[in-house]
């Protein structure tokens, strides 16, 4: 038996996770590989960090592309081989003219809830504007959806099985510069890579809109350290890179922004 409650101490999203540790008990004793849903970024995040306690249990996460947010955990017994292959996902066209009616993300994932499908069943909606988007979802929901999926906001849809190497996702924009800062608190270093002033930041900070590492961080003196990843709500991801300290004392910090 896992010792769940110690490994849900101090955890945030406690459900999500003590759900993949309830997946790991049952990979333990089967000798199989199981499969979560679709995780959110803060619960994938918790239950990697979680897991990596663990001798016992190994854990490989995807989404169907590289950057993908939402992703899926295959989880094993630790001397059993697993590889990214295992963790099963699809993905789905969703084809029509959205020219004259524009379609967002929640218009999409709207629709696909709105056949009766849950959540944690779907992964991450790339849009492509006038011509529909694409969307990751777990196997067993395609034939469902091809089915069922016929309209998303006033436009007629046909939705179809594509293979993964059909999406077409975008590579990030990202803009690397360096600053140098009296400290790695995160009001300092965030505000310097997002580009706005440190007040706003802090605002930022206080109403719940900044995550690190997925973790949502409400002090603006909390300390950043070199691989750290700062997420801002409708503003993309700042992650932190290497650090010297100069003469004078100071943190000279280089930052990757991804736009």
């Amino acid at each position: 038996m896992l010792p769940r409650e110690e490994l849900l101490k101090g955890v945030e999203n406690r459900e999500g996770v003590a759900r993949a540790i309830d997946q790991a008990e049952g990979a333990l004793k089967t000798w199989e590989v199981v499969g979560t849903d679709f995780l959110s970024p803060p619960v994938l995040a918790e239950t990697q960090q979680v897991f990596k306690r663990l001798t016992e249990v190994q854990a490989i996460a995807w989404g169907g592309y590289p950057q993908a947010e939402r992703q899926r955990l295959a989880i094993s017994r630790s001397e059993l081989p697993l590889e990214q292959s295992q963790v099963a996902v699809a993905a789905l066209e969703i084809a029509g003219n959205f020219l004259f009616d524009t379609a967002t993300h929640r218009d999409f994932l709207g629709a696909m809830l709105g056949c009766g499908i849950v959540r944690e069943k779907t992964g991450d909606i790339i849009v492509l504007g006038e011509r529909g988007a694409q969307a990751i979802v777990v196997p067993e929901m395609v034939e469902f959806l091809e089915m069922n999926l016929k309209q998303v906001r006033s436009v007629p849809v046909r939705t179809q099985r594509i293979d993964l190497s059909e999406l077409k996702v975008k590579e990030p924009k990202k803009k690397e510069l360096t600053t140098v800062e009296a400290s790695m608190r995160l009001d300092a270093l965030a505000s310097a890579g997002f580009g706005m002033s440190r007040s706003k930041m802090v605002d930022l900070i206080a109403g719940g809109d900044v995550r690190v590492n997925w973790k949502e961080i409400t002090e603006a003196s909390h300390i950043l350290k070199p691989g750290d990843l700062v997420a801002i709500r409708g503003k993309g991801r700042l992650e932190i890179g290497e650090m010297s300290v100069t003469k004078k004392d100071r943190y000279r910090v280089g930052l990757t922004r991804y736009m």
